[in-house]
Formats: C-alpha cells, sequence, structure tokens
C-alpha cells in the first residue's frame, strides 16, 4: 500500500479531500493530512503544521493561488515518489520543477484512479 498525504485534508463531507481520505483509508492506505484547519477524518488528524511524514505519494486539493514556497519546500522535503494535481490544483510550473526533482507528477483525480485500480 502506499502511504499517502492528503493536502488539503478536510472534515467537510462534501470535500473531495474528505471523500479521498475515506477511499485511500477504504482500500488500506496509511492517509496522513495537511489542512489549513487542523481537524480529524477517520482517525486521521491533520493540522496546519509541516509535519515531516515517510509517504510514497502526495495528493493536491488546494488551488495554485494556495501552492506557496512553505508548502512546496514541505513537499519537496518529504521526496515523495508522486505529486497527484487534482482537478482544479494543476501548476505546471511546479509540476516540471516536481519533475526536476525526479518526483513523478500526475494530472489526475486520485478517486478516479482509486476506483478503477490504477492508484
Amino acid at each position: 500500500m502506499k502511504p499517502t498525504l492528503v493536502i488539503g485534508a478536510s472534515e467537510n463531507p462534501e470535500r473531495y479531500s474528505y471523500k479521498a481520505i475515506h477511499m485511500l483509508l477504504d482500500r488500506d492506505h496509511k492517509v496522513f493530512g495537511y489542512g489549513i484547519k487542523s481537524g480529524n477524518v477517520r482517525c486521521v488528524e491533520f493540522s496546519t503544521d509541516f509535519t515531516p511524514v515517510k509517504v510514497d505519494t502526495v495528493t493536491m486539493y488546494v488551488g495554485p493561488k494556495n501552492q506557496d514556497m512553505d508548502l512546496r519546500n514541505y513537499i519537496l522535503s518529504l521526496k515523495p515518489n508522486r505529486v497527484i494535481f487534482n482537478p482544479g490544483t494543476e501548476n505546471p510550473e511546479w509540476e516540471a520543477e516536481l519533475n526536476d526533482y525526479g518526483i513523478r507528477t500526475e494530472e489526475a483525480c486520485t478517486l478516479v484512479l482509486l476506483q478503477t485500480g490504477q492508484y
């Protein structure tokens, strides 16, 4: 299973990040979260602190205007294998930078990837 960090984690059941946390857990992935507000979804606690975690995948649920240098540096420091840019979070400039660091990027929907067995 692929330990995953959900960026933009939310306790709001209407948010796709909330749905992603549930779907990842249902498929036995270890899940971490980072959000604008601290919270908890199914025992996945998340906060606004840049906590070092060992992950395979980072899945983005914040748009480009909220992908500031602190967040970018945090993700780079984790050295994930890939970063998934969900619809609305695409950022070609940053994707190219991640690729330069050897981090694979995907413009895809995490929920679809999970549902179709492509995660």
